[in-house]
């Protein structure tokens, strides 16, 4: 009931900037936390970053310092801001929401479809 929809992937060289978008929609109470991770080839999901509803942030310690992450809670979307791309970047990012539906006050953890972010050397 809630969908989370990814865009900005794409190929970009060592060094290079990309900025991922993430829109939340469905019958959406409160969303809590947004953030996102990654997942490459082998790897465990990782958090890369997230954000409150009150804008606090958190973030790997690996992209720190080259990543921001922003919200807009009006229009329900997270946006990742990634500058100095590493080739360990690469990866399929996941948006997550952590959200109470309509119907539902409990919190659950929602999850788009991913986006590949691929960094060449």
């Amino acid at each position: 009931q809630v969908q989370l929809v990814e865009s900005g992937g794409g190929l970009v060289q060592a060094g290079g900037s990309l900025r991922l978008s993430c829109a939340a929609s469905g019958t959406i109470r409160y969303i809590n936390t947004m953030g996102w991770y990654r997942q490459a080839p082998g790897n465990q999901r990782e958090l890369v970053a997230s954000i409150t509803s009150g804008g606090s942030t958190n973030y790997a310690d690996s992209v720190k310092g080259r990543f921001t992450v922003s919200r807009d809670n009006a229009k329900n979307t997270v946006t990742l801001q990634m500058n100095s791309l590493k080739p360990e970047d690469s990866a399929v990012y996941y948006c997550n929401a952590n959200a109470a539906i309509r119907s539902i006050w409990n919190l659950d953890d929602y999850w788009g479809q991913g986006t590949q972010v691929t960094v060449s050397p």
